[in-house]
């Protein structure tokens, strides 16, 4: 497996010299389902598509649908058709509301350190073209500390992590930090991790939330995060998605709405304050393929 690791790190460095751009790649996770994270994911790239911004979803919580069923549209094919079927990434990549762009990710990352070189190369080539097509691309992890999870979420560098005022969402988004803290490739100073807080009454309780959780990520674990903000309950968000539509396309002024705008505006800034280089879905795959060892 070493030399598998090895001869992929030397097709990244091979296509990367020839790269011209990379994408910002936002994992958007939680500790617990039902809480609100795939609604996260469809509104934020709702609201950068407002603001411009090119936008692609990987779905990656594995034997579910929620973002397709979100979209209101079954995707042809899927990241296994892509590395196991021969399509191309154009072929994979199901377009919804406001051309936000998305990318079922089926079964298709298991066995991929496997893989001979042609392969790897045909798949690397792939992501160098998704680097192009979109200014930011959000990857839809599963709910909970599953290997798969942790895998995606030590590969990013920044991390969105969506919880809720429920006590076992508090606690499920702890434990999910502290088995994060032990994974032996999770480095505090390559990795960003916001809070939102979803489903909350007021802002009072948003702020509250995040403390609480705060309070017992850095005693115990001395992990940075930072707090992203609130989405509030809203009648109109629920609604929005009994009908399949995106509460930011379906009602714009509603009071969720306005919260998920605020949000994508806070993750604008924080791009722009930090200049950080954009880590681009080709080395967020990258990391992933060559910790399989």
């Amino acid at each position: 497996m070493a030399d598998q690791a090895e001869k992929l790190r030397n097709i990244i460095k091979a296509q990367s010299q020839s790269r011209h751009q990379a994408a910002r790649v936002i994992t958007v996770t939680s500790g617990k389902g039902g809480v609100g994270k795939s609604n996260t994911a469809i509104n934020l790239a709702i609201q950068f598509r407002k603001m411009d911004q090119k936008v692609i979803i990987l779905d990656a919580d594995f034997g579910l649908a929620n973002i397709e069923i979100m979209f209101g549209t079954v995707p042809k094919y899927n990241l296994y058709d892509l590395i196991y079927q021969g399509k191309n990434i154009r072929d994979i990549i199901t377009w919804g509301p406001m051309e936000v762009g998305f990318i079922s990710g089926g079964s298709g990352i298991v066995g991929m350190a496997n893989l001979s070189r042609d392969y790897l190369n045909y798949i690397v080539q792939n992501l160098v073209e998704l680097d192009s097509m979109a200014d930011v691309i959000i990857v839809d992890t599963g709910a909970g500390i599953s290997d798969a999870v942790l895998e995606f979420l030590v590969a990013s560098n920044e991390i969105l992590l969506v919880t809720t005022p429920e006590p076992t969402s508090i606690t499920d988004s702890y434990s999910l930090m502290k088995a994060l803290n032990r994974h032996s490739r999770f480095s505090p100073d390559y990795t960003s991790i916001n809070v939102l807080a979803n489903k909350v009454r007021n802002e009072e309780e948003g702020d509250m939330l995040y403390h609480k959780l705060d309070a017992v990520v850095s005693r115990y674990l001395k992990v940075p995060i930072e707090y992203l903000g609130y989405i509030p309950q809203d009648e109109q968000l629920a609604r929005a998605v009994m009908q399949q539509m995106p509460v930011s396309i379906q009602n714009p002024s509603a009071k969720s709405a306005l919260a998920f705008r605020s949000a994508a505006m806070k993750l604008m800034h924080q791009e722009e304050e930090d200049k950080k280089t954009k880590q681009g879905m080709m080395a967020f795959f990258s990391h992933i393929m060559t910790g399989r060892r």
